[in-house]
């Protein structure tokens, strides 16, 4: 990947922030190393060598952070509870929006088609980037970087709820238990848009009564939908 220290033009002929400037105020210090960010940057559209290793391993460092963050925070919740609210601020639209705080779109390297069709501002894609990134900043700075990072970036998304947080999902199989009704069944009804930005309707039954929703992915699709029939029913 070649290094990039010059401003970049994005797509719409505007010059964005050079990207090792973006780096350094975006991390406390200029990476030592250059292209492992300029990959965690870069789409499948845009280059064979993109964002989808770091994803993988960002994933990890963030999932690991994440649990050590709410275990300290929350010291009196049992696992359920903190499994709760881990799910509520790992998901990819969290991700996307820490990325778009960040000012990730302004240098993201896509192909023409895909950022025609949006996928600079797709939550599956900012979502994935922003978890490329994190995993750059691991290999680049370690652990305890990568903490700072992220507790910094997340801010105070974890305390935004006095308790756990329920999923839709399982508030919406303990209703159904309450009410002595089948287990909900979620059905995958339509999938449109590119393959980087796809689209996903999910409708969601508990005998007659049912709900949609459409989300970026089938997991968002079902909470989304879920969420609707929970409160169809008053739940």
């Amino acid at each position: 990947m070649v290094q990039r220290s010059a401003a970049i033009a994005d797509r719409r002929g505007v010059l964005s922030e050079p990207l090792d400037d973006w780096l350094a105020s975006t991390f406390g210090r200029a990476p030592r190393h250059l292209a492992p960010f300029a990959r965690a940057l870069t789409h499948g559209s845009q280059a064979a060598a993109n964002y989808e290793r770091l994803e993988f391993l960002g994933d990890r460092v963030l999932g690991l952070i994440m649990a050590e963050w709410l275990y300290d925070t929350f010291p009196g919740e049992p696992e359920g509870a903190l499994s709760k609210r881990f799910n509520s601020v790992v998901t990819g639209a969290v991700c996307a929006d820490v990325a778009r705080s960040l000012g990730v779109r302004d240098h993201l390297m896509l192909g023409k088609q895909a950022r025609d069709d949006g996928a600079n501002d797709s939550d599956n894609v900012l979502g994935d980037v922003m978890e490329a990134l994190i995993g750059a900043w691991y290999l680049e700075a370690g652990l305890d970087a990568a903490r700072a990072f992220v507790r910094e970036a997340w801010g105070d998304r974890i305390r935004r709820h006095a308790a756990a947080p329920q999923h839709p999902k399982s508030a919406l199989q303990e209703w159904a238990a309450a009410h002595r009704r089948r287990a909900p069944t979620y059905e995958v009804v339509d999938r449109s848009g590119p393959g980087h930005a796809p689209r996903f309707t999910v409708k969601v039954s508990i005998g007659r009564d049912e709900a949609s929703a459409t989300g970026a992915n089938k997991q968002v699709a079902e909470t989304a939908a879920a969420r609707a029939l929970l409160e169809m029913l008053g739940g």
